[in-house]
């Protein structure tokens, strides 16, 4: 095999296009797990997909509103179980020198790609590992009874049961629109799995190529049903050190980048040829304890643990201005978000003597997992992994540091393998099923599923369950503060802190928007001409 230098792709994946065109590059943090949106979970995952591909229902940049996207329009049933979409009529799919399709999207594309992540029994289904961790966190295998065809352009979704979750639920990644056509084409040529890896979608940028650890390039499509992209091609350049992103910003080789270091961001605010945008995000950063692994299947344990880590001094120490101490999953701008429920203040002697009655008198020692890349919930994960090994050093509690390359470390976490993780999460919707059914519902504590601590607490689960089948939001509400009352007794994570978000960008930059859901989206995104 011919090994290409690293430089060299990137070079390829940087090359300019004709005199006239325009080039928009974006510092990414780290590579996506997959360009199948029904495969991520992940920020960085997602963020590669948006470019891609459309969902029936979209959230509005920078907001949490939900606007037709590939449906024009949408109707729902008094009982609330139906769902009828009408599609925008001539959307067109992306090409490749693979593929050229023969006609434009329709509901046999809408079936296609809610049925592959439903039904096992799926023709793709099992292609690229088959594992659709989100669709199934959110309980939609459960939820479904039926997708159906009405006619080209009108699609049925039958649910078994009222959910007031289920419009923002297709809104999210998981709910991008492939190509049937395109599935068909590859599985009659025996290369199905081509489908994840040379993706074709509706989006506004349509796929041009990827090396992992170096760049992943996009053309604009000029066939987009909502027009042609201002720039002609977007770059995402991969570079997990936040220190180096800037640098490259600095130097004009990218023109935007996430996730700046806490340290850096006064002197990103004082340069005249950058921009520092904020934003309030949904956000949740914790420290997540194993309940299906000893010693942490003690409640003794786990309530030693939060009250033995000073979480003030680790928003002060690492994330500064933008930080605030969480005290449960929920951010403070949710409308959940209950001010009542407080943290127990520190005391370390009260821990000790909660070890000592779980039959730890000396401690123990366990292994601590951190993220290898920056995120606004975690800017510096080993930084916060050290001051949580100080802090429990104090109770006897002696800790291994532990981490994997980015992709490999969500798949750790995913399987439920760590005793102890700081993990984190960004809301892809506005509603707080996002956070407490997705991260913490039983059905998220199986293999595969974002519930890394494997906790299971009926009572919990009964309450978020009931909440998601009930529309007026005082009652969700109520049902919500009674199950995070249960989550503050039971102690499956430690909160550790909800962030605001920056990315910092160049000056020439227009059009980009901060978005509440973490995304970091470029569609309308343009860039002014040098002076």
């Amino acid at each position: 095999m011919i090994r290409i230098p690293a430089l060299a792709v990137l070079a390829a994946l940087l090359a300019p296009a004709p005199a006239a065109a325009r080039t928009l590059v974006f510092c990414s943090e780290g590579n996506p797990e997959s360009l199948n949106p029904q495969l991520v979970t992940t920020t960085t995952g997602m963020d590669a997909t948006w470019p891609l591909y459309n969902t029936l229902v979209e959230f509005a940049p920078g907001s949490t509103t939900i606007r037709p996207a590939l449906a024009e329009s949408w109707t729902i049933s008094p009982d609330g179980r139906d769902y009828v979409f009408r599609l925008r009529e001539g959307v067109a799919f992306h090409r490749s020198a693979r593929f050229r399709p023969t006609r434009p999207l329709t509901a046999e594309d809408v079936v296609f790609s809610i049925e592959r992540q439903w039904k096992p029994d799926h023709p793709f289904h099992p292609v690229s590992g088959g594992t659709y961790s989100y669709f199934n966190d959110l309980g939609l295998p459960g939820l479904l009874a039926a997708v159906e065809a009405l006619d080209p352009r009108t699609v049925r979704l039958r649910l078994r049961e009222p959910d007031a979750t289920f419009l923002a639920n297709l809104a999210v990644a998981l709910g991008g629109i492939l190509s049937a056509e395109y599935a068909a084409a590859l599985r009659a040529a025996g290369e199905p799995e081509r489908i994840d890896r040379e993706p074709i979608g509706t989006g506004p940028f349509s796929f041009a190529g990827f090396q992992p650890d170096v760049g992943l390039r996009y053309r604009a499509f000029p066939d987009y049903w909502g027009g042609r992209q201002p720039v002609d091609t977007l770059v995402f350049s991969i570079t997990p050190n936040a220190a180096v992103r800037l640098a490259k910003l600095k130097a004009g080789e990218c023109h935007l980048m996430p996730f700046p270091n806490p340290a850096d961001l006064a002197g990103i605010a004082a340069d005249p040829a950058l921009m520092l945008l904020r934003e309030e995000e949904l956000n949740i950063g914790y420290l997540s304890l194993n309940t299906s692994k000893p010693p942490f299947d003690d409640v003794r344990v786990r309530r030693a643990v939060t009250l033995a880590i000073d979480k003030e001094a680790i928003v002060a120490g690492v994330y500064g201005a933008g930080g605030t101490p969480a005290r449960t999953p929920i951010p403070p701008n949710l409308w959940a978000y209950d001010p009542a429920i407080r943290d127990e203040p520190l005391d370390r002697a009260a821990a000790v003597r909660l070890l000592a009655e779980a039959g730890f008198p000396e401690g123990f020692e366990a292994e601590l997992w951190y993220p290898p890349i920056s995120r606004a919930y975690s800017p510096d994960g080993r930084r916060i992994a050290e001051l949580i090994q100080a802090d429990l050093a104090r109770i006897g509690i002696r800790l291994r540091l532990v981490t994997q390359e980015w992709s490999a470390y969500r798949a750790t976490m995913l399987a439920g393998r760590p005793q102890m993780a700081l993990f984190g999460w960004t809301a892809d919707n506005a509603d707080p099923d996002n956070f407490l059914g997705v991260l913490l519902g039983c059905g998220a504590a199986r293999p595969g599923g974002s519930n890394i601590a494997r906790w299971c607490d009926p009572a919990f689960d009964a309450l978020v369950t009931e909440a998601r089948g009930i529309a007026d939001q005082e009652r969700r509400a109520a049902l919500y503060a009674r199950a995070l009352r249960r989550f503050k007794a039971e102690a499956p994570w430690v909160p550790i802190a909800h962030s605001a978000t920056f990315v910092a960008a160049r000056r020439e930059v227009t059009g980009y928007r901060m978005d509440p859901l973490g995304r970091h989206l470029f569609r309308d995104v343009s860039l002014r001409d040098p002076p």
